[in-house]
């Protein structure tokens, strides 16, 4: 977050308001009066100038821009990723409830795993259409409107039901969130599988590894390629 100074509009409000509240109450239609008005309002302005005319206001910091890959779909993958971790920074913030807090944190951990597997293989961006287009936007729009809700500062039937509703979609959309992450080690976990099956031949040919031991590996391998055709999907 970075810290801003901004001038009040205060003074400026004041300065007009005077002249509503002048012509309601006095006499406006001599050049003296608009004299004296003009006056009246000048002082009403350096003495609110005085009192608030800078504010020190937060500000989020702008996210950083990345060079261009030159793969289009790419960077627009990382544009977007780049703001969506940038508000949910922003509603962390502005959230007071801890429970909520605490999942916007472990979203933005994910995502960003998510983006930065995405740009090690860009191969892989098919994968993640449907989370950048759907359910990371429906996610901030749900966390939007829980922050609108507790920011009203009343209890009623419609704001009550919209944080209720979005507390108890949280850990559903946190737990979607890390399999979209674990889907996209999908097929590394088969080519590992695949790896270990031609070492484990190949050691047990050359008669490196007793027939046990090999028969062992094997039954591991065979379970982490049945674990790697498992599809994890949002």
């Amino acid at each position: 977050m970075a810290t801003i100074k901004r001038r009040s509009t205060v003074p400026y409000y004041a300065a007009a308001g005077t002249w509503v509240l002048y012509a309601a109450v006095f006499p406006l239609y001599k050049a003296g009066h608009f004299l004296l008005l003009a006056i009246v309002s000048a002082v009403v302005f350096l003495v609110m100038n005085a009192i608030c005319g800078t504010q020190t206001v937060e500000v989020p910091d702008r996210p950083k821009e990345e060079k261009p890959t030159g793969n289009a779909e790419l960077d627009k993958m990382i544009r977007d990723g780049s703001l969506a971790i940038a508000e949910m920074k922003r509603l962390d913030d502005a959230i007071e409830d801890e429970s909520i807090s605490a999942d916007i944190v472990r979203l933005e951990e994910v995502s960003r795993k998510i983006f930065d597997r995405v740009k090690e293989d860009p191969a892989k961006l098919p994968q993640i259409r449907k989370f950048m287009d759907y359910y990371l936007p429906t996610t901030l729009k749900l966390l939007n409107a829980y922050d609108r809700a507790a920011a009203a500062g009343i209890s009623g039937e419609n704001v009550d039901a919209t944080r209720t509703k979005v507390e108890g979609m949280m850990r559903t959309i946190v737990a979607a969130f890390e399999k979209q992450l674990d889907s996209l080690f999908g097929t590394e976990t088969m080519d590992i599988s695949a790896d270990i099956t031609v070492l484990e031949t190949m050691l047990q040919r050359e008669g490196l590894v007793d027939s046990g031991d090999a028969l062992h590996a094997q039954d591991t391998g065979s379970a982490a390629q049945a674990m790697g055709d498992i599809k994890l999907e949002l």
